[in-house]
């Protein structure tokens, strides 16, 4: 992500983005099917030792000690008392918490990376690898994670299917079914999407996961920038202006390599879970494009998040286009120029 043009830090100190993408983090983990397709459920199981590393980070780089005893004292109490269901899994994303806020805090504090997003993404790959790493020698291995992943995965499948079943069997759902037959015909179609979404969530979980991550990391840097004074980088850009690397494009098409190639299995997977992960991003990155050129005062800005909510599939689809368009031709760096022309 990259600095935008006129941000200074003082710009940075409100609190409504921060606070909308928690508020975000914890409803997605609170609606029964979308649970199914969310990782880590306890956002903040992963948000708190993200914003402790960032804290012990800014720290490193003269920051105030007492901020980042306070939130490190938080995060572990957190991490040892997160709610969920004990067992294995639940270690796991304790594991993953940490590990993630290791490298980004390392990340952070030795200057790796120019803005958040190359930060956040060196870190990102280096808690895969290290993950990796260590699975590969504990007992059970990615095997053994893979089983507990697809376990988790079903159980919460199972709890969204019976929540809806519970919701259908009562007088009022029947009285409304027979009022109008439609309304059966919405809840054949959920009971069936409750079924396929497992498969679903676990074939596109690495890129789920990586997109959770990637999130949580953006929180974490925004809520630590709120509350610390030593910078660890730009501030974050506005949508309008968010933009990155033009080199993350060779993701894209590693990811179309793997899927036009013949090939089956755990490849074709990759090459999926490829393109939804730069995908996403892009995605942003056109909307940001979009954001630029229609300029939206605030009623519209709430007009625009609805219709991209309601119909988000189209949305994703003509940003992420955008995005990638704007790869090799930097549409508003292009408006810049023709407007300081005009001027």
């Amino acid at each position: 992500m990259t600095e935008a043009e006129g941000t200074t830090p003082a710009e940075e100190r409100g609190w409504w983005g921060p606070i909308l993408g928690v508020l975000l983090l914890v409803l997605v983990s609170t609606l029964s099917a979308v649970r199914v397709v969310v990782p880590v459920e306890d956002a903040l199981l992963l948000l708190a030792p993200v914003t402790a590393a960032s804290a012990l980070a800014g720290w490193r780089l003269g920051g105030k000690l007492p901020i980042a005893v306070l939130w490190t004292i938080f995060a572990v109490l957190v991490v040892w008392q997160s709610p969920g269901s004990p067992g294995l899994f639940l270690d796991l994303a304790r594991g993953w918490a940490v590990l993630l806020a290791l490298t980004f805090g390392v990340t952070a504090a030795s200057g790796v990376g120019e803005h958040f997003l190359s930060k956040a993404l060196i870190s990102l790959a280096a808690a895969l690898l290290l993950g990796l790493a260590i699975l590969a020698v504990v007992p059970g291995g990615l095997a053994g994670a893979a089983l507990l992943v697809q376990g988790e995965v079903g159980r919460r499948a199972i709890e969204a299917t019976r929540e809806w079943e519970s919701l259908t069997a009562t007088p009022d759902w029947t009285e409304l079914v027979q009022k109008s037959p439609g309304w059966g015909v919405y809840s054949e179609t959920v009971a069936q999407q409750l079924t396929d979404l497992p498969r679903v969530a676990l074939r596109f979980y690495p890129a789920l996961f990586a997109l959770q991550s990637l999130a949580v990391l953006a929180i974490g840097w925004a809520v630590y920038h709120r509350v610390g004074r030593a910078r660890l980088g730009p501030p974050l850009a506005r949508l309008r202006e968010f933009r990155f690397s033009d080199g993350l494009v060779w993701g894209m098409v590693a990811g179309l390599t793997l899927v036009a190639l013949p090939l089956l299995g755990a490849m074709r997977d990759a090459g999926l879970n490829l393109l939804l992960f730069f995908g996403v991003l892009f995605a942003l990155r056109g909307l940001g494009v979009l954001v630029w050129f229609l300029a939206p005062g605030r009623v519209m800005t709430v007009a625009l998040f609805l219709f991209s909510v309601i119909f988000w599939p189209v949305v994703v689809v003509v940003s992420a286009g955008l995005g990638l368009g704007d790869t090799w031709f930097d549409w508003r760096r292009a408006s810049r120029l023709r407007s300081q022309r005009l001027e």
